[in-house]
């Protein structure tokens, strides 16, 4: 018996001490992993980091990083982007593809590649920071010790949380021994309470009868965690009062087994004396006297509200990467299958002249086809799977039909004022995206008036202050305010964060807002929020107004109106499509013949290669960008432009993967009219100097 004693003592008493060592942040040994292929970089990155207190792991080729990286933990690492046989990029892709490493941070060190494209491309790798050479120490220490810190913290809470566990555990067994060896108990529960004090847990004793549920703490932070007083539990009503009505038919059956299985944990919501809901688990056992009677309950509270809210949170995550994922699979084929609809409609109109009625249905047929079109581009948006095209939006004549929109969606309750200045400037937006923020704080709005009220939209011009103006440069400000409940400060200061939500659990995912604050952000503007107990809310979007040249905007109206009245004529001109779907295929290749173009057609990237190789006088290649097979559309517009520099190249898809870029290619998205198509081969064909022939 004092051998099992001493054994439980030893194991508290270990817990306790790790929980002590915590105190010391440098307790905890950080690995850094530095990866250059030129031993000199390695020497100096490891004197400038040589004073801090981690361990230097040093790797000169790529094969021995992954090598490190499988088999030790890193706090972060240090990558060099220029190295032989696999640079820096592919290695971060590949760290970041394991699960083990998919969560350490990378710092990219590089010489070179400072140009927004490759930053971009590191980041998209992974990367969380760049270090440029030559290494400024203060820079790099700086920064290294961020991520140092970070693994310190981090590995303290999973210690800290596993030392947890193991006190609750062992307390249990400690207490089902009370009556055997109660002088040695003694000892570990005053051990236990200098442990026990700053946790959300709370000990208790219950009468065995389930009617008469009066709960006896033995420590006062249970008042800390309910707002409840010792002697408020000891009145039999309290405890089921406050218990969540959903939840109270589930853990009383649980109750009633407790006598026959010895012990249970129990989970449920539980009200404070404040009114705010907190998950509680709840774990009881059987306390026996010496001849195995059973005398009375004893259990064990612990607050686990933040773990709960994190699964909440994790399960939100993963229904939008669900949805993204679904979204991205059909996104593709849908837009395909449009663009046979859409197509094949316009080739129609053509054999329908002088038949009104008729065209009257088809124009009515390719509105319903594009809307379709952009009830996709939108679920793409909300899943984050499409990346931002910004385009010019006059907001003038943009926001009458985004009002008529929101009045269907609101409903009869909510009043719409409209307020927008006249000859605001252009904003440089994608619209898709600032149609669903716009659209997300208006239904943000409505659920704040519950009862109805008044939705004001209010867009002006704003000129930069006096010291920072610049000449012609100013912003635009949409103003979005309610007559609304309002927000509390506790709430207004985390309205931004992600996953967090004041609505009921299924009825918001808590990423509304901060998909909105992400989108500013990445067009260059600002969002602000200004809110009121009872006194509405009101969130403020500024954008940088789109500075054009006025000869550029008379070149682009010169050039639309000459596309207008000048209809294209491809005058024989080979153009060579690149489409894997056959239905695609044969109405695009309709489409280039309805414009006197000479058509050649490949199923695939490497059909296409060789028909270049073979024709003499091809004018323009027009590929899809996702095709079956090693090269996609992207890879082949790059081998056309290292063969043939001077050929035109024009990209379309349905649906682009976070992995596809095509900047530095013209794109036309998926689905896209016939007057669309002519429009951009007429801007292609004449920016290339006379007719392209291929070698």
């Amino acid at each position: 018996m004092t051998d099992r004693l001493d054994f439980h003592r030893g194991r508290t008493n270990a817990a306790a001490e790790q929980l002590a060592t915590l105190a010391d942040p440098h307790a905890i040994r950080a690995k850094i992993l530095i990866v250059d292929d030129d031993q000199r970089n390695l020497l100096a990155a490891s004197e400038i980091l040589a004073d801090l207190a981690v361990d230097l792991v040093l790797a000169n080729s790529p094969e021995e990083a992954l090598r490190r990286a499988l088999r030790e933990d890193f706090a972060v690492i240090l990558l060099d982007v220029q190295m032989p046989r696999m640079d820096g990029y592919e290695v971060a892709a590949l760290i970041r593809s394991r699960s083990r490493t998919s969560r350490v941070p990378i710092l990219f060190l590089t010489a070179h590649n400072k140009d927004d494209m490759h930053i971009f491309r590191g980041y998209s790798a992974g990367a969380v920071d760049y270090v440029f050479k030559p290494i400024q120490p203060l820079v790099l220490k700086s920064k290294v010790d961020v991520f140092v810190d970070l693994y310190r913290k981090t590995e303290e809470i999973k210690c800290k949380a596993a030392a947890e566990k193991q006190l609750l555990l062992e307390n249990l067994r400690v207490r089902g021994e009370k009556l055997e060896a109660e002088q040695a108990l003694r000892r570990q529960a005053e051990h236990q309470a200098a442990v026990l004090r700053g946790l959300p847990i709370a000990l208790y004793t219950s009468p065995l009868g389930l009617e008469d549920r009066r709960l006896y703490f033995t420590n006062d932070c249970i008042e800390r965690i309910t707002g409840f007083s010792r002697e408020a539990f000891a009145r039999s009503s309290l405890w089921e009062s406050c218990l969540e009505a959903d939840d109270r038919e589930r853990v009383l059956a649980d109750l009633r087994t407790v006598l026959e299985i010895g012990s249970v944990a129990l989970e449920y919501r539980w009200r404070n004396a404040d009114g705010t809901e907190r998950h509680i688990l709840d774990q009881i056992a059987v306390n026996r006297d010496e001849s195995g009677t059973a005398v009375e309950f004893f259990g064990m509270w612990f607050d686990v509200t933040e773990r709960k809210e994190l699964e909440l949170s994790l399960q939100h995550a993963s229904k939008l990467e669900a949805v993204g994922r679904l979204t991205g699979g059909i996104a593709h084929d849908f837009n395909n299958m449009l663009s046979i609809v859409i197509g094949n409609l316009d080739l129609m109109k053509g054999s329908l002249q002088g038949n009104e009625k008729a065209l009257r249905r088809v124009e009515s047929a390719i509105e319903g086809a594009h809307r379709c079109a952009e009830l996709t581009s939108r679920l793409l948006a909300f899943s984050r799977r499409s990346p931002l095209q910004p385009r010019a939006l006059n907001l003038t004549s943009f926001i009458p039909g985004l009002i008529t929109l929101l009045e269907r969606t609101l409903g009869e309750r909510i009043t719409i004022s409209a307020n927008v200045e006249e000859g605001l400037p252009e904003v440089c937006v994608d619209h898709a995206q600032f149609e669903a923020a716009l659209i997300n704080l208006a239904v943000n709005a409505r659920d704040a008036m519950p009862d109805g009220g008044i939705l004001g939209i209010c867009i002006q011009r704003r000129d930069a202050p006096a010291p920072e103006r610049v000449e012609g440069s100013c912003s635009v400000e949409i103003a979005v305010a309610d007559s609304g409940t309002g927000m509390s400060p506790a709430i207004l200061a985390r309205v931004f964060e992600p996953f967090f939500t004041t609505k009921e659990a299924g009825k918001g995912t808590g990423l509304g807002l901060s998909m909105v604050y992400g989108f500013v952000q990445q067009s260059g503007g600002t969002i602000s929020v200004d809110s009121s107990p009872d006194q509405g809310t009101r969130f403020v979007i500024t954008l940088p107004a789109l500075v054009r040249q006025s000869s550029t905007s008379e070149d682009i109206n010169t050039g639309a109106t000459a596309g207008a009245s000048n209809p294209m004529n491809g005058a024989g001109k080979a153009v060579l499509v690149v489409e894997d779907d056959a239905d695609v295929r044969s109405t695009v290749v309709s489409i280039l013949e309805a414009l006197a173009f000479k058509v050649i057609s490949a199923q695939d990237g490497s059909e296409a290669l060789r028909l270049l190789q073979m024709e003499a006088n091809i004018a323009l290649v027009f590929s899809d960008v996702n095709m079956p097979g090693a090269t996609n559309g992207i890879d082949l517009g790059h081998t056309i432009r290292q063969r043939w520099p001077q050929m035109p190249i024009l990209l379309t898809s349905g649906y682009l993967q976070e992995d596809q870029d095509a900047n530095g290619f013209a794109l036309l998205q998926k689905p896209y009219r016939a007057s669309d198509l002519a429009e951009v081969l007429r801007s292609l064909l004449s920016e290339s100097r006379g007719e392209t022939s291929v070698e």
